[in-house]
């Protein structure tokens, strides 16, 4: 009677099924530039030195290397910075966030320099709060990040948005050099393997 082995393998199978889809879902958080860019692979960077310290309106796209993606804020997008010509992008109505959406290419990395500034755009210490939106939700604080502090996020599926706001703090939400990519071949190659290995149980069941 083959009853026993064939419910063995079925929860096997569902096992890994499980297994695969919370590794759809997972995200990890990077401080380390280093880190970040050695799990992603063709990653382009967003600089903003294009803006300067005017009102944008509510949203912008923009190009960072190969990808697109969109970035809104409710009541103004502001370039920020300017010194030494290192412009960023920042908002006008500091209690709002800025939401980056809309990104081509199956982007499922996202990282870059997040920080506070002033009303006159220029650096303020204060505590930022990056989410990133993949089907799942994580939330990471930043507390009295620098110009040069690093976060990203790398995700095995595709982002749906990534929203950078304050504590609440009298600073505005910045962000400079952010960079999108998707993740090293070998993240997907996990995956697939685990549904080969589904494929094969139920072939040896037949």
């Amino acid at each position: 009677m083959r009853t026993k082995p064939l419910l063995t393998q079925l929860s096997a199978a569902a096992l890994l099924l499980c297994a695969a889809a919370a590794a759809q879902a997972d995200i990890t958080v990077y401080t380390s530039q280093a880190d970040f860019l050695a799990a992603v692979q063709a990653p382009g960077v967003d600089t903003y030195d294009d803006l300067s310290i005017i009102n944008y309106g509510d949203s912008l796209n923009r190009h960072a290397g190969s990808y697109t993606y969109d970035v809104y804020s409710d009541t103004g997008l502001y370039g920020a910075g300017g010194g030494g010509f290192d412009f960023w992008l920042s908002n006008n109505q500091r209690n709002n966030p800025i939401v980056f959406s809309n990104f081509s290419g199956g982007v499922s990395a996202f990282g870059g320099n997040f920080f506070g500034s002033n009303v006159n755009g220029e650096y303020l210490v204060g505590n930022l709060k990056l989410t990133a939106i993949d089907g799942s939700v994580l939330t990471y604080t930043l507390s009295g990040s620098t110009t040069t502090d690093f976060l990203g996020f790398v995700s095995t599926t595709p982002l749906s948005a990534v929203v950078l706001g304050t504590d609440g703090g009298a600073y505005w939400p910045t962000a400079n050099n952010v960079v999108l990519a998707v993740p090293e071949p070998a993240t997907y190659g996990m995956l697939l393997a685990g549904l080969g290995f589904v494929g094969l149980m139920s072939r040896r069941r037949a």
